[in-house]
C-alpha cells in the first residue's frame, strides 16, 4: 500500500493510491483508518512530504563502499546525528543552495517512518510493529562545512536539506530494495539496502536506547558510494524499488 500526502485546494489529506487515483483516508495513518470510496486523480494534487516529523534521526556511514569512498573506517556502532524538521521538503520542492557553502552533496537514502512510540526496544520486540513503511530521503550536506566543523549539525541542517518523498510504502521487506540517485538524469549511486552495515531492526532498537521515537519520526539508514556535488540548476532523483522517485531541483536564492 502506498500512503500519500496532499494537497488539494489548499488543505492537506493523506490518501491511498490505486492505479493512478488517490482516495483520501479517514482516520490517523498511526492508527486504523478508512479509505473513501471518491477519489481524486494523482495528477491534480499537489505532493507534500509524506509526514511532519517531530525529529530525523539519520545514520551514517551505513555502506562498506560509502565507508571507502570517504576514507572512513567502518564503524563499531552506529553514528547517528539529527536533522531538523524544518530542513524538511516534499517531492518537487527546490533545494536552496546556501551563500555560505561551497559545496553541496547529495545522498540518496532508504528512510523509514516510525509508526508507534518507541522506546528502550528489546530483542524479543518486534521491530517491525514500531514502522509504518518506508520512503526516499535525499539528506542533503554541505559538505565543505561538515569538514570545517567536523561534527555534522551544520553541515546537515539547513533549510531543505531533508527532502523525503514521495510517499509512504508499506507491507514491504525493506532488506533488499534497489536504491538509485540520479543527477540531471545521469547515474551517480547504485545500490541494494542489502549492502547496509547495521540493518534496520538493529538500528531501531539501538535508536530507541537513546532516545523516544514518536510517531512520524523519520530514520534515514545512510547512503551508498556515489555521493557528489550539486550546483544551482541541476536536478536530483532518488529512486528505490517499489516505492517511487523523489525529484528535487537546486536553486541559489538571493535574499
Amino acid at each position: 500500500m502506498k500512503i500519500y500526502r496532499y494537497k488539494h485546494r489548499n488543505k492537506a489529506y493523506y490518501g491511498i493510491l490505486k492505479e493512478e487515483t488517490l482516495f483520501p483516508i479517514e482516520g490517523s495513518i498511526f492508527r486504523k483508518f478508512k479509505i473513501k470510496k471518491k477519489g481524486i486523480p494523482i495528477s491534480d494534487v499537489i505532493l507534500v512530504p509524506p509526514v511532519k516529523p517531530s525529529k530525523i534521526i539519520a545514520v551514517g556511514v551505513n555502506y562498506k563502499d560509502h565507508a571507502m569512498e570517504t576514507g572512513r573506517s567502518l564503524p563499531e556502532e552506529p553514528l547517528i546525528f539529527l536533522k531538523p524538521p524544518s530542513a524538511v521538503i516534499g517531492p518537487n520542492e527546490i533545494i536552496i543552495y546556501p551563500k555560505m557553502a561551497k559545496r553541496v552533496d547529495y545522498e540518496g537514502e532508504l528512510a523509514l517512518i516510525i509508526k508507534k512510540k518507541a522506546y528502550d526496544l528489546g530483542e524479543d520486540d518486534n521491530v517491525e510493529d514500531f514502522i509504518l513503511g518506508y520512503t526516499c530521503f535525499n539528506d542533503i550536506t554541505a559538505r565543505d562545512l561538515q569538514r570545517k566543523d567536523i561534527q555534522f549539525t551544520r553541515a546537515k541542517s539547513f533549510d531543505t536539506f531533508a527532502a523525503v518523498g514521495p510517499c509512504i510504502l508499506t507491507d514491504v521487506d525493506p532488506s533488499g530494495l534497489r536504491l538509485k540517485t540520479f543527477l540531471n538524469g545521469k547515474l551517480r549511486q547504485s545500490s541494494s539496502t542489502k549492502n547496509l552495515i547495521f540493518p534496520i531492526p538493529f538500528l531501531v532498537r539501538f535508536i530507541s536506547r537513546i532516545m523516544t521515537i514518536n510517531p512520524g519520526d523519520i530514520i534515514t539508514t545512510g547512503t551508498p558510494a556515489g555521493i557528489g556535488p550539486m550546483v544551482p540548476g541541476d536536478r536530483v532523483d532518488v529512486q528505490i524499488e517499489g516505492i517511487g522517485t523523489l525529484s528535487n531541483k537546486v536553486m541559489k536564492i538571493k535574499r
